[in-house]
């Protein structure tokens, strides 16, 4: 394949992201909804504050007062009291905060202006009509917008839910995803390879970061490099909303998952992309939805997943972004190699310190080198035909997991 047919990875996403809209909504119960993507949007059922409250710990008052004024104390308000109590005429209420305002208070005067007894207090200071009082619905008003539509719920969200009594949430529903490792060579991780044979990676790399996304994507094991064989499972899998297929994707003569996806009716967006490694990635569409057949090397497999599956799989979900979206600018640590031709995305360790972000670049011994993907928490990105970086410039990458931090 020459590169004439390679097109970039912004181009790729391009001809992607216009096949990859939000699934459907689907109502679940809220404490099953943390990272899910609202499908439509909620309003607030109650009042916030639902009346007046005192927003500090202290003394409900009625009109100016001034430095060295006293008032009898005439009862005290919890948290959680009857709003309809009123505040007798010359007298104040001790208040606590959250607990209602009395009828005919004004104002509250915080505990820590004044200096009390059992029965009176006396006031330091004075305090403006209003003050350290929480209106009602200040906040928020009963049938005011509370989450707009593909917000994505968080444990603060699914707080503030709860606190409007919202039971179930319609959310955009997870994608179903399925994977087929294809290749004679490949064999189950659990057995002993022969000569000639590998152990199948991949099903548990992509199950893994399935699960960092909320996705239980199903194995549909491996299939030989037949083209029946693969007909036949390749088939099983397009009743997925995405179907990942490991190898069988270059021009080989065993390679035959492209020609497979057409016989079953799927139109090829892209087979070949200016990047190492995955140059050749192939997305397809078909009615049911979207195919990805990634690279069988292990780098490849993963860096198509990042840039490629990652972002599509999280629009399916109701999320923004595309390629490379979420990178971020870090500092090198290392020399950073130049890259001709086409984009080259590198391996690294990322460390946060002393408010800087330090980015390791890894030399990988070759692109089924899974120790530097172990090793990485970040996607270095070189562009194409940038000459070599040195320790202290300036880097894009993606990250791909928590980075550490020096324990202090």
């Amino acid at each position: 394949m020459t590169t004439e047919n390679w097109i970039s990875p912004e181009t790729a996403w391009q001809r992607l992201k216009g096949h990859c809209s939000p699934l459907e909504a689907e109502e679940v119960d809220r404490r099953t909804a943390l990272n899910r993507v609202l499908g439509a949007p909620l309003e607030a059922t109650v009042d916030v504050p639902p009346m007046d409250v005192s927003a500090m710990d202290g003394f409900a008052v009625s009109g100016e007062l001034a430095a060295g004024d006293y008032l009898p104390i005439s009862g005290v308000i919890p948290a959680g009291a009857s709003p309809d109590c009123e505040l007798e005429a010359e007298t104040t209420m001790r208040i606590m905060t959250g607990a209602p305002v009395p009828l005919g208070a004004d104002r509250v005067v915080p505990v820590e202006q004044t200096s009390s007894t059992e029965d009176e207090v006396l006031f330091r200071s004075g305090t403006e009509p209003g003050a350290h009082i929480r209106r009602r619905a200040e906040i928020q008003a009963r049938g005011d917008l509370l989450l707009s539509a593909g917000t994505l719920l968080t444990a603060g969200g699914l707080s503030l839910l709860a606190t409007h009594g919202i039971a179930r949430v319609p959310v955009h529903r997870r994608p179903r995803v399925a994977f087929l490792a294809t290749g004679n060579e490949v064999v189950p991780p659990d057995q002993e390879p022969q000569p000639g044979q590998l152990r199948d990676s991949h099903t548990d790399f992509l199950l893994a970061a399935g699960l960092s996304m909320g996705i239980e994507i199903e194995p549909l094991g491996i299939a030989g490099d037949l083209k029946e064989e693969l007909r036949e499972k390749i088939g099983v899998g397009l009743e997925s909303d995405v179907l990942l297929i490991g190898g069988g994707v270059s021009k080989g003569d065993y390679d035959f998952v492209e020609d497979v996806l057409a016989e079953l009716g799927c139109e090829v967006l892209f087979d070949a992309i200016a990047v190492q490694p995955g140059k050749p990635l192939v997305a397809a569409r078909h009615p049911g939805g979207l195919v990805f057949g990634l690279p069988g090397n292990p780098a490849s497999v993963m860096a198509g997943f990042f840039l490629f599956v990652r972002p599509t799989l999280r629009r399916l979900m109701g999320l923004q972004g595309g390629f490379w979206h979420g990178a971020l600018l870090g500092e090198l640590t290392a020399p950073l190699p130049a890259a001709k031709g086409r984009d080259r995305f590198l391996t690294a360790e990322v460390e946060f310190k002393d408010g800087r972000l330090l980015v390791a670049p890894m030399s990988p011994k070759g692109s089924h080198d899974l120790g530097a993907f172990a090793r990485g928490t970040g996607l270095v990105r070189v562009r194409a035909n940038s000459p070599e970086a040195q320790p202290g410039q300036a880097c894009e990458f993606l990250p791909l997991a928590d980075w550490p931090s020096p324990v202090r």
